[in-house]
Order: structure tokens, then C-alpha cells, then sequence
């Protein structure tokens, strides 16, 4: 377990340091690309689509953990395992680039509302052309507050539960990050919904679990801050706003704790506006920070104590 704790541990600082490289031979670009040769629409029969998306997610699983399963499998060559899983690792969640999507829309909304939403295009599949200045601000810090479980929280309960079953966690993380992958290409109500709807179910599957330990810690954490109060009456009116079982829970509770307001135009208002996005977006992030260090500790410590 000692070996899985370093590994998070070193996983965590490289994320912080470099974030995720851009480059077409990044694992999750090379993953999203094997996506797209199979995840395609109006290609197969219609009546064939659901089961394809099935094969598809399963063969796409196995061929994205492999390489992680083989750097985790127990061998006498340690030391040159321990280097290559903090960076495979570190692939799987997006700690600092959840932070640096937000700060390019900040950036491009300095700049004037047209580059704002241009930027914000890149993180949300809604129609940006119209969005109002505090639109754009809130549309990029939903989609941080909505990835706090899928890019931090879930790849990092996946990798303690693997690691604490079979001492491979960096293959649970993988597994939920090809997961979260293909819902994110495919789990859409539209031309994709036959082909896409087991990756959409699977995603709310494995979401689950970490999606309530988000809102656990988010509560222990506004608690500590006196918010507790505001966070949990925004999550008791609000969490069932956003669609799914899991995206409403960290939103609702970070819109309350914050006590700022997601909105999405004709779709949901999620909190209070106590203050603006503006004002209150410093506190987004700085709850998202304080979440994936708490829980990575507890894991950490878990790990130690286990071993």
C-alpha cells in the first residue's frame, strides 16, 4: 500500500507542477481518438448502435487500462515502476487544468464578452453566442464545479478502492477516466444517444460514490467556514436542478457555500446570488483546491495505515 500512497502523492505535485500537456500523444487525446474510430453516428444500423456502444465501451476500457495494469503489476523492478505510474497516474485527473480553463475565460472576458465566449465554447456544449457577460463567467465555473467529482474526485476513489482490493490503483483510475471520456464524447440526447447511452449509464454509475463524498467533504468544509447553513439549503432546493444523479450535488453546495448563482439560460438557476461570480469565483476555486487535498490525505493516510 506504501507504493500506491507515494505514487498518489508524487501523482498529485507532478498534476500541480505541469497540469496536462498539450499534445496529440497525451494518453486521454490518444484515447479520445480511439473514441472517435468506433463512436461514430449513423455509421452502423440503428438497431445495432446500443450494442455497439456496449462492445465499444468494454474494448476501449481494456485497451486504455492495459498498459496501466502492466506498470502495476508486482514485479522486483520497483524503482523503475514508481516513476512511470506517477506519471500515468497524474494523466488521470485535471486538478490544475480545471483551474487554468477557468483563468483563460477569465482572461478572455477581460478582453471583451465575443472572446469570452469563444473560450468558454471549449468547455460547455451549450450555445455560447448569446450569453450575457455573468452567462460566460457561470458557465465556466459550472463546468469546474461539475468536474470536481469527474476529473478529481472519482479517478481518485476508483484509485483507492483498486488500490486497497488488488494493489493496482492506477488501473481504477484509468478505468474511470476512459469511462468519463467516452460519456463526455457520447452521452448526448441527440444522434448519440443509442450509441452513447451505456457510456452515459456507466458514467453515472461509477460517479456515484465519489459524487457523495464531493458533497460530504464539501459540507465538513463550509461547515468549518460557517457556511453550512447556506450550502445545505442550496443543495436541499437546487441539487436536483442540473440533470443526472450526480452534477447537481457539487454545484448546489458550492453555489450555497459561495453563496454566488449558477445560471443556465432557460435551464436551471443552482443558489443564491449573494455576490457575483466575479467576487465569489476566488471561493470556487479555492473549496475545489481544499476538497482534493483533503481527500487525497485521507487516502494517503488510509494507504499507509493499510500497508
Amino acid at each position: 500500500m506504501a507504493f500506491g500512497a507515494i505514487t498518489l502523492f508524487f501523482a498529485l505535485i507532478l498534476d500541480r507542477l505541469i497540469g496536462d500537456p498539450h499534445s496529440r500523444f497525451h494518453p486521454v487525446a490518444l484515447l479520445g481518438s480511439l473514441i472517435g474510430l468506433w463512436g461514430r453516428t449513423n455509421y452502423y444500423p440503428k438497431k445495432l448502435e446500443r450494442f455497439v456502444g456496449i462492445l465499444g465501451w468494454l474494448l476501449t476500457v481494456a485497451a486504455f487500462t492495459l498498459p496501466f495494469l502492466l506498470v502495476s503489476w508486482p514485479s522486483e523492478w520497483w524503482y523503475i515502476q514508481l516513476p512511470i505510474a506517477v506519471v500515468l497516474l497524474s494523466f488521470c485527473f485535471a486538478w490544475r487544468s480545471l483551474e487554468e480553463h477557468v483563468a483563460a475565460v477569465e482572461t478572455a472576458l477581460a478582453k471583451g464578452d465575443a472572446e469570452g465566449r469563444a473560450a468558454v465554447q471549449l468547455l460547455v456544449s451549450r450555445d455560447t453566442a448569446k450569453l450575457s457577460h455573468e452567462h460566460i463567467r457561470s458557465a465556466a465555473y459550472e463546468s469546474a464545479a461539475e468536474n470536481l467529482v469527474d476529473s478529481i474526485v472519482a479517478p481518485l476513489f476508483w484509485f483507492a478502492v483498486f488500490e486497497l482490493l488488488f494493489g493496482m490503483g492506477i488501473v481504477g483510475a484509468a478505468l474511470f477516466r476512459a469511462a468519463n471520456t467516452m460519456d463526455a464524447m457520447l452521452g448526448y440526447k441527440d444522434d448519440r444517444i443509442r450509441i452513447g447511452w451505456f457510456a452515459a449509464r456507466m458514467d453515472d454509475v461509477l460517479a456515484y460514490i465519489p459524487a457523495r463524498i464531493a458533497g460530504g467533504l464539501l459540507v465538513i468544509l463550509f461547515a468549518c467556514r460557517g457556511r453550512f447553513r447556506q450550502a445545505v439549503t442550496a443543495y436541499r432546493a437546487d441539487h436536483k436542478k442540473r440533470p443526472g444523479f450526480n452534477g447537481g450535488i457539487p454545484m448546489s453546495l458550492i453555489a450555497g457555500g459561495c453563496g454566488i448563482m449558477f445560471d443556465k439560460p432557460g435551464v436551471y438557476t443552482i443558489g443564491s446570488p449573494e455576490r457575483t461570480l466575479d467576487e465569489g469565483g476566488g471561493c470556487i476555486i479555492r473549496i475545489m483546491r481544499e476538497v482534493t487535498i483533503l481527500f487525497a490525505g485521507i487516502i494517503i493516510t488510509v494507504l499507509l495505515v493499510w500497508g
